[in-house]
């Protein structure tokens, strides 16, 4: 690197914070929404687009700057509530497509429901269609696709085109269609037949694979067609209700070749086949971990370059020796943070990184490589000082059966222990913690508690056994595993004695509740945001959607064992403050879920308080209920884990 260039349009974006004496910050310095997410360099690399967050007007806002002229643009507006912005990308100089998520209800269901959105912006304002229109005739019965964002190939040699699944003819067996992104027109490639779920084109815009699945038997299998030949070929045939398969994750530039992940000595490894002969090659192992991230593709030779894997240095596995080498002289440059190669232009000379570590919250870069200069460019969290923020310290713990479980303990900024803790179960639970920032984890230490956050059994990343003791298995092992982490943070003198919280969100706020009931005497307290309380109404309301058998398969359901593992039928033995917080519009757990269970500790007389959240999400996308909800989990953790 021979320094850093300024652009300066991006001037007033760049490192705005001012140093402050007081180590507890503003509590809205965490919960407001990153500032600038997901940045995209258009193919020339002369133009990015990048969602603008602000906080009044409570606005989302997908912008576009030429970073030649300077010139802004402001494509699409949402205001985080009925619509949404889901994904973006560059089809070509002048269009882009935006992906816009809503809630609705079909037949009476909750459901959510997705449009696909062209706009260009080489004119003076920028113009909008819908891509996919909707055919009106007189033997139209209706049918409307649920999800019109799924874009199976952008067609590399025709930007004026895109793929897209769509179940037009057959709900939720969708077929294949050619979409012109400037007129609507689409012609389709194949129809929705042999129970395929999703397809996947060659890296030459083919229709290439199916990935099939019967809802009703759990019955699975790829199909896939080599070379020429018309026919779809099935194989790697399981039953996705009892076994595990394969996950196709992307051809090679050459056809032939088909990228997979699959579990070898318990896990998940890459893998590739070649087509015509079955040869299968392993890519790449890691012993101890899932190999389960998506693959790197370079967009200058249009081929796989590496991997995604979270459990190694830089996050990914280049196999390319010119890409590794560009990481190793970005690391350098930029020491000390986790440095991420996040998006090129066609010829690779423009990039977008991003970096970050525990105590340093995301920050953008852009970098040109025949200048070799980088600048920072957008700071997503600018009121959150580093100086007032701490590591996450990578830690192991036994649990009761001996098992070595992994986890990350946090400490506020210049203390050892013991402290006041926080145990806080991820959600999922088919998900995992790691390193670098997170924004809760920073916001409780920095209000002086001691954090931890357990890969817990059922967690992703450890392998298929290990992630099988979810199934029919919440409320067994991998709460207990949760209880061996509490009772480990006291012995280890982390933790005062009789003075823990639990909080968690989602799967999360499930064992949130689970250890109040379960455990009522090793916590003083407990937050659930928007978790699940009675097992037994989410597999009865699974019923209404195409997944039931699935639901039914993972939670369970024999009725006297979802009410033992259910908070809501045990709610007498709660003795502990609880607070749980929902939104009323989350269409991932039902807000009935805390509704229940309040009304059912409010007629027990249990200390219970509850905030509902207008037209809140499951993620807490609305600002002012992010803001609500810290405040509320601030005050409610003050008066509970006081000193």
């Amino acid at each position: 690197m021979n320094g850093i260039i300024r652009i300066g349009f991006f001037a007033a974006l760049i490192f705005t914070s001012c140093f402050t004496n007081s180590k507890e910050l503003p509590l809205e310095s965490f919960s407001q929404l990153p500032s600038y997410i997901r940045p995209n360099l258009s193919p020339s690399g002369n133009k990015i687009a990048y969602i603008r967050n602000y906080q009044s007007p409570e606005i989302a806002v997908l912008t576009t700057v030429d970073l030649l002229t300077g010139k802004k643009q402001y494509i699409v507006k949402s205001d985080n509530e009925e619509r949404k912005i889901r994904w973006f990308t560059w089809v070509n100089e002048k269009t882009l497509i935006v992906s816009i998520v809503f809630a609705a209800k079909r037949y009476g269901t909750d459901t959510t429901e997705t449009r696909l959105l062209a706009i260009d912006i080489d004119g003076e304002e920028p113009v909008q269609r819908q891509v996919v229109k909707t055919k009106r005739g007189i033997y139209d019965d209706g049918h409307v696709s649920q999800f019109q964002d799924s874009v199976v190939s952008f067609l590399p040699d025709d930007p004026e085109h895109v793929l897209m699944e769509l179940d037009l003819d057959v709900a939720n067996l969708p077929g294949v269609y050619k979409i012109n992104v400037n007129s609507g027109r689409q012609s389709r490639i194949i129809k929705g037949k042999m129970s395929v779920r999703s397809w996947m084109a060659d890296r030459q815009g083919n229709l290439r694979l199916g990935e099939a699945l019967s809802y009703k038997t759990g019955e699975a299998a790829i199909r896939v067609r080599i070379g020429d030949d018309e026919k779809w070929h099935k194989m790697f045939e399981h039953n996705a209700l009892e076994e595990p398969g394969i996950t196709p994750l992307g051809f090679a530039k050459d056809p032939n070749f088909l990228y997979y992940n699959a579990y070898q000595n318990d896990k998940k490894a890459l893998f590739k086949i070649h087509l015509p002969s079955k040869e299968t090659t392993l890519v790449f192992a890691d012993e101890n971990y899932d190999v389960d991230g998506s693959l790197i593709y370079s967009k200058k030779t249009n081929d796989v370059i590496g991997v995604f894997h979270s459990n190694s240095e830089d996050g990914r596995i280049y196999w390319d020796d010119s890409i590794a080498k560009f990481q190793q002289s970005l690391n350098a440059a930029l020491p000390d943070s986790d440095v991420y190669l996040v998006d090129f232009s066609q010829d690779e000379n423009v990039y977008l990184l991003y970096t970050e570590n525990d105590y340093t919250p995301g920050v953008y870069y852009l970098g040109n490589r025949k200048d070799k200069s980088v600048t920072p460019i957008l700071e997503q969290f600018p009121a959150l000082l580093p100086e007032v923020l701490t590591e996450h310290k990578f830690v192991t713990y036994p649990a009761r059966d001996v098992t070595e479980l992994e986890g990350y303990l946090t400490f506020p900024l210049n203390v050892d222990g013991p402290v006041s803790a926080i145990l806080h179960p991820h959600g999922g639970p088919g998900a995992r913690e790691s390193d670098g920032f997170d924004y809760w984890t920073s916001f409780f230490a920095n209000r002086g508690y001691a954090v931890f956050r357990s890969n817990f059994r059922g967690s992703t990343g450890y392998g298929y056994e290990f992630a099988q003791s979810q199934m029919k298995g919440w409320g067994l092992t991998m709460q207990d595993d949760l209880t061996d982490a509490a009772n480990w943070l006291v012995e280890q003198k982390i933790a005062k004695p009789n003075s823990m919280c639990i909080v968690g969100a989602s799967y999360g706020g499930y064992a949130a509740a689970m250890a109040a009931v379960k455990t009522p005497d090793l916590f003083q307290c407990a937050i659930s945001f928007a978790g699940v309380t009675n097992l037994k109404k989410l597999v009865s309301r699974s019923r209404r959607y195409t997944n039931s058998k699935f639901v039914k398969n993972q939670i369970g359901d024999d009725s006297d064992d979802l009410e033992a593992r259910s908070p809501y039928y045990q709610a007498e033995k709660v003795k502990i403050p609880m607070l749980f917080l929902h939104g009323e519009d989350d269409r991932i757990v039902d807000v009935e879920q805390s509704r229940m269970m309040v009304d059912e500790l409010q007629d027990l007389d249990k200390p219970v308080e509850y905030i509902e959240f207008e037209s809140g999400d499951h993620y807490l996308s609305i600002q002012r209920n992010r803001h609500a909800a810290f405040k509320a989990m601030d005050a409610f953790l003050k008066r509970h884990l006081a000193d």
